[in-house]
């Protein structure tokens, strides 16, 4: 939690450029009431750019499912990093280390962005960041 506090604090100070893909923002707004609070009060703290979906992001993340990256499963997870992969961002920060932040996972996007001609992106944990 102090590594996320840190880089908190340097996001907020514009040291990085945020981009939230839609489902972020629709998962924030699905959550209940009080998180939804929660988290909409941080994000009021930055600036950061909404990425929209299109048929690349959904072509990308299916093939991280039929590639066997990612289950079907967890296709919510395959299109948070078809978003960042496809809107050429530089890295995928992400505390979920059961589907995104493991070496299965990076290793299969590395792949799947050099077959799509993507070029290829970090994924780290905070910790990593800072």
């Amino acid at each position: 939690m102090n590594d996320t506090l840190v880089l908190w604090e340097e996001i907020k100070a514009g040291k990085y450029d945020v981009f939230l893909s839609e489902r972020v923002i629709s998962e924030i707004m699905g959550s209940d009431e009080q998180k939804t609070s929660c988290l909409l009060e941080y994000l009021s703290q930055i600036d950061y750019v909404v990425l929209d979906a299109d048929d690349s992001v959904m072509e990308y993340a299916k093939t991280l499912t039929l590639e066997g990256v990612i289950t079907e499963n967890h296709f919510d997870d395959c299109l948070h990093i078809a978003y960042a992969v496809v809107n050429d961002c530089d890295m995928i920060l992400s505390w979920n280390f059961k589907h995104i932040v493991r070496a299965k996972t990076i290793n299969g996007v590395r792949y799947i962005s050099s077959l799509l001609g993507y070029k290829d992106i970090g994924i780290y944990a905070p910790s990593m960041i800072i």
